[in-house]
């Protein structure tokens, strides 16, 4: 931990389970929160020793309830992995903290089942003040249920002010899981992330090839640090009325587009050449911006 802490600039959060001794070097060594689960860190004076040195450090400590390890008297209690077992599991694993007069105390409350995940949370919101650290856990892979399930369950609780940190979890690479978050975050207008690009899903009047285009634009504009939206449309229809609500849009017809900038046509170009062009519309209206 010290040595990837001397490499960032970022918080680094310390996950422990069990072994106390780990959740105080961990400290020791620059983590800037804990994670910890009192009920498995053992004795009480362990979890005492773990409050001693967070209080002096100014270190939070987060602790919460997994649907998927949930300890079975919570289960036997409430019938199942059901909301309350999660509240009251926090609550029991809060009581300890506070009775140690520790209260800079972060809480999640996760499971795989999305209505269970977003009932627990509200719940809990209901009942403390604590930040709460929102997600659907072990949500599957990248690129399909794993995005929609998250964003379901996090974009919904974030839209009623539930929620103070994020955390997707997809399989694989941890890369996924940031562009996931971002994108949740910008579709509700919370955080503005790079260009947005909206286009239409294709139809009958589609006369070129919009999906290739579509990806030709999405990598040229994936790493640029602008907010502007960016609107790429298959029709005659839909297509002009949208790309002029758009900072720089096209819309495509036969064997050619019409490109707009700020709700006004630039011009039009023949199918071979609206990449090219595009580019060179977007990089002067950047310029612009700047």
């Amino acid at each position: 931990i010290g040595k990837i802490k001397k490499k960032i600039s970022i918080p680094l959060i310390a996950d422990i389970h069990y072994d106390y001794t780990l959740a105080i070097e961990s400290v020791k060594q620059g983590a800037d929160k804990v994670r910890i689960n009192p009920g498995n860190i053992g004795d009480r004076w362990k979890v005492k020793e773990i409050v001693k040195i967070c209080k002096e450090r100014d270190i939070p400590i987060r602790v919460g309830a997994n649907a998927g390890s949930l300890k079975h008297e919570y289960i036997e209690r409430f019938g199942g992995t059901k909301p309350e077992a999660l509240v009251e599991s926090v609550t029991d694993e809060i009581k300890i903290l506070e009775e140690l007069d520790f209260e800079s105390i972060v809480v999640s409350l996760k499971s795989s089942d999305v209505r269970t995940m977003i009932d627990a949370n509200r719940m809990f919101s209901d009942k403390y003040n604590y930040p709460l650290h929102i997600g659907v856990t072990e949500a599957g892979p990248p690129g399909g249920r794993g995005e929609v399930f998250s964003a379901v369950g996090i974009g919904i609780l974030l839209e009623e002010g539930i929620g103070d940190t994020i955390r997707v979890s997809l399989t694989g690479d941890p890369s996924n899981e940031v562009q996931a978050a971002c994108n949740i975050l910008s579709s509700l207008g919370i955080r503005k992330i790079g260009p947005r690009i909206i286009s239409c899903p294709t139809c009958g009047r589609l006369q070129f090839d919009l999906e290739s285009l579509l990806k030709k634009i999405e990598a040229e504009t994936k790493n640029i640090d602008s907010t502007i939206t960016i609107a790429v449309m298959g029709c005659s229809v839909n297509g002009p009325g949208e790309a002029k609500e758009a900072d720089i849009g096209i819309a495509g017809g036969k064997n050619s587009a019409v490109i707009f900038k700020k709700g006004e046509k630039v011009t039009s170009v023949k199918e071979k050449d609206i990449m090219s062009t595009f580019m060179q519309e977007l990089n002067c209206l950047l310029k612009e911006e700047k």
